[in-house]
Formats: structure tokens, C-alpha cells, sequence
């Protein structure tokens, strides 16, 4: 065999297995997205026309939101925001359109507060997505209600739905740090997250909120 054919079979080789090696590579890749971002990534290989451009997307997401500066509420923090939910929805009963809108500032306010940039919907997005995807459609639910209620266009049940939905981004950015979720603690306290789990798993909005923090119905 000449020295020439022993050149191109080596590098036809080298070839295949960098070739074999980038396409595991790109695939491990594309699953840890999909667990990462969840629904969000399907919506951005959409809305980016290929998964190519999607995926340099969201590791661009990546890069943004780990320059952030996050912090973790503290428990009376948490309290102060869950007293202000209770009150927007007391509110709902009366004025359920200017409920949803405390709803949302109240939301952006605890995005703030937690060290997420605050200006713009899309870049809010961007952001929470890294770490609140499975929750991000409950966040553009809400929001697009909440347009169609500024221009007088959403039904009262709609709202509510809206209620619902900014909840569930609402509870998820309160909860409590795994290392620090300890069950009862040794003090008797059971610092529990209130519902709704299902909504920040990513399903559908329930229905019936837990009993004692119901959205009202006008």
C-alpha cells in the first residue's frame, strides 16, 4: 500500500471518528437544552427557524443570565410579597382589571428584587428562561391577557386565567432554596411554598386554587 493511500485512509479516519464525536456532542448538547429550557426551547427552535440558530440562542441566554447577580429572598421578604398577593386579589372582586395589572407590576417587582433586569418583556423573558422555562408560558399568557385588558378586550373569566397564570411565575420566583428546604425545622416552623406545583411544572392551570387563596370570581 503506498504512502499516499495510508495518508487518506488515516485522515478519512481522523474524519469519521471527529465526525462521530461532534455529532454525540451535538446531541447531548440539544438534550441538555431541552431539559434546561423545556417548552421554551421548542418555542424558540420555532420562532428562530431551525435548531441551529435556536440553540445558539439559548446558550447565549446561558452566558447572559450567568453575568447576573441573582439572590434568594429571605423568609419575611417572601411573607411581605405573599401579604401584597392576598390584597391584588382581594382587589379582583371589585376591579378585576386593575387587580391583573398589580398583578404583573407585582411580579416585575419580585423579578427585581430576586436581581433579574426588569425592562422589557421579551428581555424579561430571555432571562427567566434559563431557569423558569417550564413557567415562561404561563408568564406570556398572562401578559397577552393583560394587553387585551388595557384595551378593554378580555372577558372577566379571562382575567381570572390571568390571575392564575402570573401566580404561578409569582410563587415559582418565591420559592424556597433547595439547601434550604429542610421540611420542619427545628424551631416547629414548616416554611412550605404555596401552591400552585402544578402550574410550575409546566400543565395546565388548575382551576381551583388552594383553599383559603382563591382568585375571586366577580
Amino acid at each position: 500500500m503506498s504512502t499516499v493511500i495510508v495518508v487518506v485512509v488515516a485522515a478519512l479516519a481522523v474524519a469519521a471518528v471527529a465526525g462521530v464525536a461532534y455529532l454525540a456532542w451535538t446531541r447531548a448538547r440539544t438534550r441538555r437544552l431541552r431539559r434546561r429550557f423545556g417548552p421554551e426551547y421548542d418555542r424558540t427552535v420555532e420562532s428562530s427557524g431551525g435548531r441551529a440558530a435556536a440553540e445558539r440562542e439559548l446558550m447565549s441566554r446561558e452566558q447572559r443570565h450567568g453575568e447576573l447577580e441573582l439572590r434568594d429572598l429571605d423568609p419575611s421578604q417572601r411573607e411581605q410579597y405573599r401579604e401584597q398577593w392576598i390584597r391584588v386579589q382581594e382587589r379582583f372582586v371589585d376591579t378585576p382589571e386593575a387587580a391583573v395589572e398589580q398583578a404583573d407590576g407585582l411580579v416585575t417587582v419580585v423579578m427585581g428584587e430576586r436581581g433579574y433586569p426588569t425592562h422589557g418583556f421579551e428581555e424579561r423573558v430571555a432571562h427567566l428562561s434559563v431557569e423558569h422555562g417550564r413557567t415562561l408560558e404561563h408568564y406570556r399568557h398572562a401578559h397577552d391577557i393583560s394587553a387585551r385588558a388595557r384595551a378593554k378586550e378580555a372577558s372577566t373569566e379571562e382575567l381570572r386565567q390571568a390571575m392564575v397564570h402570573y401566580r404561578a411565575l409569582f410563587e415559582e420566583l418565591l420559592q424556597v432554596p433547595a439547601t434550604d428546604r429542610l421540611g420542619d425545622r427545628a424551631d416547629g416552623h414548616h416554611d412550605s411554598v404555596a401552591e400552585p406545583r402544578a402550574e410550575a411544572a409546566g400543565r395546565a392551570p388548575a382551576e381551583t386554587p388552594a383553599k383559603g387563596d382563591e382568585t375571586p370570581r366577580s
